[in-house]
């Protein structure tokens, strides 16, 4: 009889997987394990997610392309924190989830990291990118 499982799951709006391939092509042991689409019967757009399931890092997520409109979206207070083991690991994935996306710490040390960024992607998702 399996455990309790808890997984971040993530609520977009036409985006989901977009959002997944790109998370997926950025750190190993990562791949999309299912994806359930809309039909034409609906509610959401047909081809859209309706559930997806997808493995960062061995971390299991998953995601939704919302078929209801609302006035929230992806906030800061919940982000993925993800240890790095290399610089040039770090920067290469902090310029692509960066892009287009919003910096809110600056690549730096502050102290409790030598090199350390936390931001949003284009998608709206927080990331917090450490160098172990």
């Amino acid at each position: 009889m399996p455990g309790t499982t808890i997984r971040p799951f993530l609520m977009f709006e036409g985006k989901a997987e977009e959002a997944m391939s790109l998370y997926v092509s950025l750190f190993p042991e990562s791949r999309i394990e299912s994806i359930n689409r809309y039909g034409r019967e609906g509610p959401g757009p047909e081809g859209t997610v309706q559930l997806a399931s997808f493995t960062l890092a061995g971390q299991t997520a998953m995601c939704i392309d919302s078929p209801a409109k609302h006035t929230f979206t992806f906030t800061p207070s919940f982000s993925f924190f993800v240890d790095l083991k290399t610089e040039e690991e770090l920067e290469r994935i902090a310029a692509i989830l960066g892009k287009d996306g919003a910096v809110l710490m600056p690549l730096d040390n502050y102290g409790f990291s030598r090199k350390f960024t936390w931001l949003n992607d284009r998608f709206g998702v927080s990331w917090q990118l450490n160098l172990q």
